[in-house]
């Protein structure tokens, strides 16, 4: 983080003086581990000279009774229940099926609702792994219904203006020739049904919460929440507490920015010879047009206007799907450097463009979300294997940044540890390190597909969009994925801010519920819901930080970034307050990622809450 200066932001129109002592306001704790982080709800502002209090300062926690807990033992448990967590499902069973092992347990624990709930993505996906994982998956019924016919790639000039980008110039990873117009979110639920039939245990709405070791070390299994605690900590009527599963191996594909594949990064030093892992937010709504606008099996993308007005990268899309539904989005870069950007409202304004406007004027908004994406590529991918377990998926970093696809590589992770763990298992093995999992990836397919776009990121970030696109142009176009040398991007996101009295403030929007809407509205239709009177799950290290640092140096990006309305700066005759409204949250984790003092951690709430996205 960038040292402090002294500075005075601008928020919503009035300055405010932040030359004074931060106290903390807070009505219920979180029980507080040494090692974990505390969280307040709100942070106030006072008139007072003496210096802010500091974090040790808070009065030690009383440590609870133990809880008695139930523990069930499985082969292999998987944490999360995406793509890449079922195709690991899938192909292990596939193989204890083969080998003659039908004993062998599979256990999957997803935190949304049901299967699919937490799912967003564009999505167009690359078929490959699922030729490679159920080969007959036409005849099952897959819900692929709608292949790619056509790319359309447009650069945005202005408000008013735009360029279509001639077919012979668009970079060869973004034709889509081959691939589907899918829910990604039906495509999951479709492989859960899969998962079943192959009798996975499949626990949905149920949060790993934490993780377990042996003595050694090595990863024992998970421990899932606690469902019924109140927000002081205290059981409620309906409290059960969570299980201990344990198992030989557990694998973790929570996706992006995995809150326990956070840890175990950390904990195993997983990242220490990659480059800063980065990311985006992906921001989408789901339309229905007027059936003469449709055009199923279209593909379009775009670059350029609103985010070059901050200075910001990034892409939108616009798919034609079935049954006359659209899929529109947007995804910013991470790596932005305007503190006053707001993806969200970037996205509102980008409907207004005339060749996103043509489209959806006059169609219905039928759903919306948001999700964090893991796209460092091949140079960030950190090591993938530790004792007693494996990262897949976006937990590590697989998707193809070129490609715009996280599908087939998640899937095909998921696949290449099934068939290493099932290989240590068969060996009598457990709890150690499934090194075979790394090779088999070298020799893959997947390893391909990542080194041909590590440059893509890094290239973007550092030379913008139109060096940046010539040079990836050049290198799958005309050296088809050979360029001799590799990009390094060394920054990470959250440390690229500019401050906030040197950066442009962008006019945004007001709603008009018909093309343009507010956020408010956005989280309703996307079923976010979270039983009342739980602890947050946005945890504050230092609660004293949003106002204290963040407000004068940044004008507080919290309150722009989270495309929920999670995050406020409420002003008062006291001062400023930053409010947590933990109720709106989505679960997309760019609280977690964008930060510029990394004091909001994102952990898991209480099981079957978050959004409930449907077709999307």
């Amino acid at each position: 983080m960038q040292a402090q200066d002294n500075q005075k932001p601008v928020i919503d129109g009035d300055t405010v003086n932040t030359d004074t002592t931060v106290a903390t306001e807070t009505a219920n704790l979180d029980k507080v581990e040494q090692t974990e982080e505390a969280t307040v709800a709100e942070v106030a502002v006072e008139e007072q000279t003496t210096q802010p209090a500091a974090v040790d300062e808070v009065a030690p926690v009383v440590a609870e009774p133990e809880v008695e807990r139930e523990s069930m033992e499985f082969d292999v448990i998987i944490v999360g229940g995406g793509p890449a967590g079922l195709s690991t499902a899938i192909r292990l069973r596939q193989l204890a099926i083969e080998a003659g092992n039908d004993e062998f347990m599979v256990c999957v624990v997803e935190k949304g609702s049901e299967f699919g709930a937490h799912t967003l993505s564009g999505a167009v996906i690359e078929p490959r792994a699922l030729n490679e994982l159920i080969p007959d998956w036409k005849e099952k019924g897959a819900p692929l219904n709608v292949p790619a016919t056509e790319d359309r790639f447009y650069y945005l000039n202005s408000a008013t203006r735009s360029t279509k980008v001639p077919d012979a110039l668009i970079p060869a990873p973004m034709h889509n020739n081959g691939n589907y117009i899918v829910s990604l979110g039906n495509v999951v639920r479709w492989l859960a049904v899969q998962a079943e039939e192959l009798e996975v245990m499949m626990f949905p709405g149920f949060a790993a919460d934490d993780i377990l070791y042996n003595d050694d070390g090595s990863v024992r299994g998970i421990l899932t929440g606690d469902l019924g605690v109140a927000a002081n900590g205290e059981a409620k009527p309906s409290f059960e507490p969570g299980y201990e599963l344990l198992a030989k191996y557990t694998v973790f594909a929570e996706g992006s920015r995995g809150h326990l594949g956070k840890r175990l990064i950390s904990r195993f030093g997983l990242d220490k010879d990659s480059d800063p892992q980065h990311y985006g937010i992906g921001l989408k709504e789901l339309w229905e047009v007027a059936p003469e606008k449709h055009e199923q099996g279209v593909v379009m993308h775009g670059l350029g206007w609103p985010l070059t007005e901050t200075g910001s990268t990034g892409g939108w899309w616009l798919y034609f799907d079935e049954n006359n539904q659209v899929s529109f989005g947007l995804v910013a870069d991470l790596s932005y450097h305007n503190p006053y950007m707001s993806p969200f409202d970037e996205l509102q304004r980008l409907k207004t463009h005339p060749v996103i406007k043509n489209v959806l004027e006059g169609g219905k908004r039928i759903s919306y979300g948001a999700r964090a994406l893991t796209k460092g590529g091949l140079n960030s991918l950190p090591k993938f294997t530790f004792p007693g377990g494996v990262l897949v998926g976006d937990d590590a970093g697989f998707l193809n940044p070129a490609k715009i696809k996280g599908t087939h590589t998640s899937m095909k992770s998921g696949m290449l540890a099934a068939e290493a763990i099932f290989e240590a298992t068969q060996a009598g093995r457990q709890h150690d390190e499934v090194v075979a999992y790394s090779t088999m990836y070298k020799e893959s397919w997947l390893y391909q597909d990542n080194y041909e776009s590590r440059n893509f990121s890094p290239a973007m970030h550092r030379m913008g969009q139109f060096m940046g696109g010539a040079f990836i142009f050049l290198e799958h176009n005309i050296l088809k994925g050979k360029m001799p040398f590799t990009i390094h991007d060394n920054l990470p996101d959250y440390d690229q801010l500019e401050r906030a009295n040197h950066a442009y403030k962008p006019t945004y929007l007001k709603p008009d519920g018909k093309l343009v809407f507010d956020k408010l509205s956005s989280v309703f239709i996307s079923n976010t819901n979270h039983a009342e009177d739980q602890p947050t799950h946005l945890k504050l290290t230092d609660p004293t930080v949003p106002i204290s640092i963040n407000l004068p140096l940044y004008a507080e990006p919290a309150r722009l970034y989270c495309p929920a309305g999670v995050y406020e700066v409420v002003k008062d005759a006291e001062g400023a307050k930053f409010v947590i409204n933990a109720q709106n949250c989505v679960h997309c984790k760019t609280c977690d990622i964008k930060d510029p003092s990394q004091n909001i951690t994102w952990v898991t709430p209480e099981g079957g809450g978050g959004p409930n996205y449907p077709n999307m």
